[in-house]
């Protein structure tokens, strides 16, 4: 079944409306008709199966059946912090970040970054990222849409680190020598060193752009608490170095038979 998300008071039950671009989705794309089911969250991990009673051309009226009790979101929450790549892949890395589990995106500025960032179409941009996270984490099932932040500067982001659990710095310099810290040696030496049974620990992933992070900025990375990770002896591109990342940590944390 294909999920759609809603407002929290719809799923308190009763007969409800799906409009715009979902009920578009379910008329024009999945050819639904009356009596098909759906599932539906309201992107704060609750979600149940409702039961389509009537379409219009605009509208489709949708019927709570029951609710669900389990959830699809990971175990840890990690924000991938992605200095700004060229072209469209920051779109990739959200899309395929959702997927993955990712629970934010934290698009930053850096000094080798080739886009030029342009302020005033911010929102536009914004607004295309918030549509494509959303399609996303209904395609593969999630309960919750990863929040997409406005863009930071380097300052910003040496200021966001502290607010995490954990902050990972992904560093091609520490991936080329062979006693560098790997982020697996780096997350287990955190959690060896006290993550507490039933916590949702919190994880900020830094990845570079296509010119990679300075040795000036993977210092202050480091000044601010965040350590410095190498993610093997390859170069990964830019929009794949967060999404490799990522899912070494889904694996680490049991969501694909890890730890």
């Amino acid at each position: 079944m294909q999920r759609y998300f809603v407002t929290p008071p719809q799923l308190q039950g009763g007969t409800f409306a799906i409009t715009g671009d979902d009920a578009r989705h379910i008329v024009k794309v999945m050819r639904m008709k009356p009596d098909d089911k759906i599932y539906v969250s309201d992107g704060q991990s609750n979600s149940g199966i409702a039961v389509i009673r009537e379409i219009t051309a605009d509208t489709v009226l949708v019927e709570l059946e029951k609710l669900l009790e389990s959830s699809s979101e990971p175990a840890w929450s990690v924000t991938i912090a992605q200095s700004l790549p060229k072209g469209d892949k920051m779109e990739l890395v959200i899309q395929k970040g959702t997927e993955i589990g990712a629970c934010a995106f934290a698009p930053f500025q850096s000094e080798r970054m080739i886009v030029q960032y342009d302020a005033r179409k911010e929102a536009k941009r914004l607004e295309r990222w918030g549509k494509i996270a959303k399609e996303a984490a209904e395609q593969c099932h999630r309960d919750r849409i990863p929040a997409i932040e406005g863009v930071r500067s380097w300052k910003e982001l040496l200021q966001l680190i502290g607010s995490f659990d954990l902050a990972l710095f992904c560093y091609e310099e520490e991936g080329k020598e062979h006693e560098g810290l790997g982020l697996r040696a780096a997350v287990q030496h955190w959690l060896t060193a006290g993550v507490r049974q039933g916590d949702k620990p919190s994880i900020l992933l830094i990845a570079g752009p296509e010119g990679g992070f300075t040795g000036r900025e993977a210092a202050e990375a480091e000044q601010a608490g965040a350590r410095l990770v190498g993610l093997g002896r390859r170069i990964l591109r830019a929009e794949t170095a967060g999404i490799v990342g990522l899912t070494c940590l889904m694996y680490e944390s049991g969501e694909m038979g890890g730890v």
